[in-house]
């Protein structure tokens, strides 16, 4: 699971200027258009992700391992974010994907613990889709989180679309303040399991927890 995240996030600011609404295309990639872009994709982490320079290639090998599996997940979808440059060419800025969650697919037994049974069930029907990763630059982080022109939200919002409109689900380290806060910012909300019939709360000390975006 990725959001790249400033060392800091503060409350919601506001920029000076029109919206950039239409400032940045957003269109989805097919399985053979991403292996296209399949450098450059690595690039956008490596230059969004916030680490040093030296630590790029490490960083971005570990990235692409990532986006490898997740591709061959069936209903795999991605979405880039391109702004247009000089001599009609656009430069990719922004990208999102993920994939329908299944029973017997790699995110449930993330989720089984820390889904409530509503939740749980949607995923069986296949209303509920697991979006992995979410690649933006610092100033979408940072400023207009709450906007519905934020890159992250369009991105997130077309994403679902394009999947039936199925409700949104991301799993987060429970030590990773930084990118909860940042899903936070963007309309994402946590979530937990009820009690069990012990009266424990289903896995309340596993290594992630749950959050959910309405489509």
């Amino acid at each position: 699971m990725t959001v790249n995240v400033p060392s800091r996030i503060s409350s919601p600011r506001r920029r000076r200027g029109p919206s950039p609404l239409e400032g940045e295309r957003v269109r989805p990639l097919s399985r053979g258009q991403v292996a296209d872009r399949w450098q450059e994709l690595g690039d956008l982490y490596a230059e969004t992700s916030g680490v040093e320079p030296g630590q790029w290639a490490r960083s971005r090998a570990a990235f692409l391992r990532r986006l490898a599996a997740d591709v061959r997940q069936p209903g795999f979808g991605l979405l880039i974010a391109e702004a247009a440059v000089r001599d009609e060419t656009s430069v990719l800025t922004g990208c999102a994907y993920g994939f329908p969650v299944r029973v017997d697919g790699p995110w449930w037994p993330g989720l089984d613990g820390c889904l409530p049974r509503d939740l749980l069930r949607l995923a069986t029907s296949g209303g509920l889709f697991a979006i992995s990763g979410i690649l933006v630059p610092e100033r979408v982080r940072a400023y207009d989180q709450d906007r519905d022109w934020n890159l992250a939200r369009r991105l997130q919002k077309r994403l679902l679309a394009d999947h039936d409109g199925a409700l949104g689900v991301f799993l987060v380290d429970r030590g990773d303040s930084g990118t909860l806060d940042a899903l936070r910012s963007w309309g994402w909300r946590s979530v937990t399991a009820e009690p069990r019939a012990d009266g424990l709360l289903g896995a309340p000390s596993g290594p992630r927890r749950a959050l959910v975006v309405d489509p």
